[in-house]
């Protein structure tokens, strides 16, 4: 409220003077903030009246106002343009169609506030400098713009690569829907959810500024097919004349999945370069339906453009599957069923499915979180050490252990449902779709044959957990078994890695307590992130991003994936579809159904939250 405050009390006056244009005593509330805020003059007031964010917003609000009167002021103006002796700043404005005006002046007067323009002559300039023909360019479109994912997630994700350095100076970034939008409108809604980082915030502010004057609206109107070719032209506005490479990401729902793909890949795809296209899980509703649409995607794409995209496999907890294992020479040959006694893979959401929306009721868990994140925690965990770390090496590896699953039947699986008790649930609340899933798989190969891998997700519960927790063998003939009494589970060792709620990597290991006489206790040697690491966490979507645009598609699903996948679950999945299994009913903010442990002690586990 501070500068607005400010502004109320000494107004602003802007008057447009040239022979073209004439507007006088221009006047609106978002013009009375001080024309110092865009020369950095006012560098030693902004930070105490307004954080940074703020005052950007502020920036593209004022642009909008001038905007509506025929100009558009550049979206930065450097803070060393030459000032003439009577105060004159030389900066540059753009009509809406993009020409500029040379020698355009703006004029401050301390006395009656008074800026003036004139001198306004039309030049051909581009304000999107083309990039050298030697480097290739990246052009990357979000189908789907307007969407809560592409606002809240990917545009953010954008920025912030954009913002270290992981993207190209002059990367082009188009906003695809169809929504009659102006690129100023796009920018706009989504300049507010763009965030610097918190452990550098160097030039931030004018970082955001060329992220938003680089990112362009494309109206893609009732027709894809037509849609495309105007966002294909549009890129190659941008990209010139050399080597030229295309991200597409398609945040659109199921049903408008195979149009947007055939349709960009007939008219939107660059010639002159690489094009890869991100899909959003679920990856087809069953095993038939997932098979339909991998044909029909194979029929436009190469499967190595496809990479299907599961934003939980973007934590660092899954990428420390592998670096832990193939890297530390003490855990390689602990990991098999000569030492391994069971391994728990734990996904539980504090929140209802109310966050999740009508998607949820069409997929549930057992499709939307079981298909992709937990099979491929699983596959990645177990499968065997790759020739290299090429993508295809390791996804080589990942399907022969997901072809070596045994089937799921009903007998080793726990459906659940949290009650509704709000009274302010919708009718999707009140279906038989499961809301917690449990279940313990069984990897028929030498490695691992007659291991429990007991898995566990669900939303309500009493709190967030991701994590992995290996159980290890009794240690055979152990000679303080007696110090541990009758619980001999208190004895095992456990290796945990764990995402939430805080990231971390311990060892549960056995010790004498400090003192006279011999008593043991179990203690956990603990690398927990937030102090061995003075960093921010990267989103998972900027993980996969950066994935993408290196070509690293060993966290992307391949079609054959999906597939192996699918058949582990299809069996469940069909008895479910005909209401042979009724759900559990969970209080929120509990454990989850009671059959879920009825379940770990069938199969010789004790669950860790027990």
């Amino acid at each position: 409220m501070a500068p607005l405050a400010i502004a109320m009390a000494a107004p602003h006056q802007f008057s447009f003077r040239s022979p073209e244009l004439k507007l006088s005593s221009l006047h609106h509330p978002l013009l009375q903030v001080s024309w110092s805020i865009y020369n950095g003059h006012g560098s030693n007031i902004v930070p105490r009246i307004c954080p940074l964010k703020i005052c950007a917003v502020t920036k593209l609000r004022i642009r909008k106002v001038l905007r509506q009167c025929g100009l558009h002021v550049p979206r930065k103006v450097e803070k060393d343009v030459p000032k003439s002796k009577s105060g004159v700043d030389h900066v540059q404005l753009h009509n809406e169609s993009g020409a500029a005006f040379q020698g355009a002046q703006i004029v401050k007067c301390s006395n009656d506030k008074t800026a003036a323009v004139n001198d306004i002559k039309p030049s051909n300039e581009h304000q999107h400098q083309n990039q050298d023909s030697t480097v290739p360019s990246l052009c990357i479109a979000v189908i789907g713009a307007t969407g809560e994912l592409a606002r809240k997630k990917v545009f953010p994700a954008l920025f912030a690569l954009y913002y270290s350095g992981y993207l190209p100076q002059n990367v082009g970034i188009f906003g695809y829907s169809r929504k009659k939008l102006s690129d100023m409108d796009l920018r706009d809604m989504i300049a507010g959810t763009l965030t610097c980082r918190v452990d550098h915030h160097e030039n931030c502010e004018d970082k955001l500024e060329k992220f938003l004057a680089q990112t362009y609206h494309i109206d893609g109107g009732n027709s894809n097919r037509e849609g495309m070719t105007k966002l294909n032209a549009k890129m190659k506005q941008i990209e010139g004349e050399g080597e030229a490479n295309r991200i597409f990401y398609l945040s659109v729902p199921q049903e408008a999945l195979l149009d947007v793909a055939h349709s960009l890949a007939d008219g939107a795809q660059s010639q002159h370069g690489w094009n890869r296209i991100i899909i959003e899980k679920p990856f087809g509703f069953d095993a038939i339906s997932s098979q339909r649409i991998t044909h029909s995607l194979q029929s436009k794409l190469e499967e190595s453009q496809i990479y299907r995209i599961d934003h939980l496999l973007g934590k660092d907890l899954i990428e420390n599957l592998t670096v832990m294992r193939f890297s530390n020479l003490v855990f390689e040959p602990l990991w098999s069923r000569t030492y391994i006694r069971n391994v728990q893979v734990v996904f539980s959401q504090e929140c209802g499915i109310e966050a999740r929306g009508r998607y949820f009721d069409g997929y549930g868990t057992l499709r939307d979180i079981v298909h992709s994140h937990i099979l491929q925690t699983i596959a990645l965990f177990a499968m065997e050490q790759p020739v290299s770390l090429d993508g295809e090496d390791i996804r080589n590896e990942k399907v022969k252990v997901l072809r070596s699953i045994r089937k799921l039947d009903l007998g080793d699986i726990v459906l659940g449902q949290l009650k509704d008790e709000s009274n302010k649930a919708e009718s999707y609340m009140k279906s038989l779709t499961p809301t917690f899933f449990a279940a313990a798989l069984y990897i028929e190969n030498a490695r691992w044959d007659g291991v429990p891998f007991l898995i566990k997700t669900g939303m309500g519960i009493m709190k967030n957990r991701v994590e992995i927790r290996i159980q290890f063998r009794h240690v055979p003939g152990s000679l303080y078994r007696e110090k541990f009494g009758q619980n001999i589970d208190l004895d095992t060792n456990e290796l945990i890695l764990r995402d939430q709620p805080e990231e971390a990597i311990l060892l549960k290991v056995n010790n004498k307590v400090p003192g006279l006489g011999l008593q043991l206790d179990a203690s956990e040697l603990n690398l927990l992130y937030r102090d061995k690491y003075n960093v921010e966490m990267p989103d998972s979507y900027e993980h996969l991003l950066l994935d993408v645009i290196d070509g690293d598609n060993h966290l992307f699903m391949r079609s054959d994936e999906v597939a192996a996948a699918w058949e582990i679950l299809s069996p469940v999945i069909h008895e479910i579809d005909q209401h042979k299994v009724t759900p559990e009913l969970y209080e929120p903010g509990g454990r989850g159904p009671v059959g879920a442990y009825y379940l770990g002690a069938k199969h010789g586990v004790r669950w860790a939250d027990e």
